[in-house]
């Protein structure tokens, strides 16, 4: 961790000096990157900072408490104790910036919604999920954006596709990423029989414009008519749009609006979020052996999370913590989410220590 802190402090000094070259300043294309980085880093790297000044005042107090002045000494003293409580308040700052890793402090993120096995009450409960989050955002007073939803015969959704935007939004969310169960007696089984569907949700970091370099020539755009409801206008218009990544193969549909440049917009932003974690897991995948997510690697595969309505309880696999199931639907979530952060933050405690050891 303390290599890690050392490195953005680095590299946030050297982008202060490059925002400084009047030859970077002239290039308005690198200038935005380079803003771009220096603000994702810069509040970890103050942070750090602050935390490397304090450990120098203590040494220096440390030394007094050795001097042959009386008046000295005692001074020095007094002083300690303050210095060693601002030091332990900064370092639980630092490991709170760390949480998540590095894209943590993102305020914008994409989740995908899709409905798993148990056929119609799979899709219903994709809908619960969905707001769920909608009114988690707005107790956070997060912005919560639909891109695109293919809906059910039943009111749910076989999947469905939001953006995220708000102080804190990705460091919440990313622990959803898994598997969600839910078992219960759907309105649709006449014996009263409790049944066990599933639901998958994806988190992915919205990257900035700068940091995924989307052009034309990488990827295919097609235009059809979008299906479903909508009367004739759906049907004569070809306002839906594909698009199709050549080197990757990642394909993104959109059809929810009317409008042709708005389904390429959220196409766009929902490709370039897949580009980023793609890219992100192969980096991942090549730090694989060397550590392991502490509450579990988040992939959609993995159940998570089971909602067991008989015994209004919600259960978080990763760290066996229980909620009520009733609270965490109307929008409390972060309970949960709070004990997965309380939970990375201890692990982070016991494992690593005090960065002046």
């Amino acid at each position: 961790m303390k290599e890690m802190l050392e490195e953005k402090l680095s590299q946030f000094r050297l982008l202060e000096q490059q925002m400084q070259d009047p030859a970077i300043q002239s290039q308005t294309g690198m200038m935005s990157r380079i803003a771009r980085e220096h603000g994702l880093v810069s509040r970890l790297a103050l942070k750090y900072q602050r935390f490397k000044d304090t450990l120098e005042e203590i040494a220096q107090i440390r030394q007094m408490m050795e001097s042959n002045d009386a008046d000295e000494r005692e001074m020095a003293e007094a002083e300690l104790p303050e210095l060693l409580a601002k030091r332990e308040r900064i370092w639980d700052e630092l490991l709170d910036l760390t949480i998540g890793g590095e894209d943590a402090n993102r305020s914008r993120c994409v989740m995908e919604i899709r409905a798993g096995a148990g056929g119609d009450e799979a899709g219903l409960f994709a809908g619960d999920l969905f707001r769920m989050y909608k009114k988690h955002a707005e107790t956070k007073g997060w912005k919560c954006e639909v891109l695109e939803a293919s809906t059910t015969e039943l009111g749910g959704f076989k999947e469905i596709t939001l953006a995220f935007s708000g102080e804190g939004v990705y460091r919440e969310l990313q622990y959803e990423s898994g598997g969600h169960r839910v078992q219960r007696v759907p309105e649709t089984e006449a014996k009263g029989r409790i049944h066990t569907s599933a639901a998958t949700v994806a988190v992915l970091p919205e990257p900035e414009d700068v940091e995924i370099d989307l052009r034309p020539e990488d990827y295919r755009k097609d235009l059809f008519c979008a299906s479903g409801p909508g009367g004739q206008h759906v049907n004569k218009t070809a306002s839906a749009v594909r698009l199709t990544h050549l080197e990757t193969g990642i394909v993104v549909s959109i059809q929810d609006e009317k409008s042709q440049h708005k389904n390429f917009a959220k196409a766009e932003r929902i490709l370039k979020a897949r580009l980023y974690e793609a890219k992100q897991q192969e980096e991942h995948d090549k730090r694989s052996a060397e550590r392991k997510s502490l509450v579990g690697s988040g992939d959609r595969s993995q159940r998570i999370r089971t909602y067991n309505f008989p015994e209004n309880r919600c259960t978080d696999h990763r760290i066996g913590f229980r909620a009520n199931l009733e609270s965490v639907l109307a929008g409390d979530v972060e309970v949960l989410t709070q004990a997965l952060l309380d939970h990375e933050r201890n692990q982070l405690r016991d494992t690593m220590g005090n960065l002046d050891e």
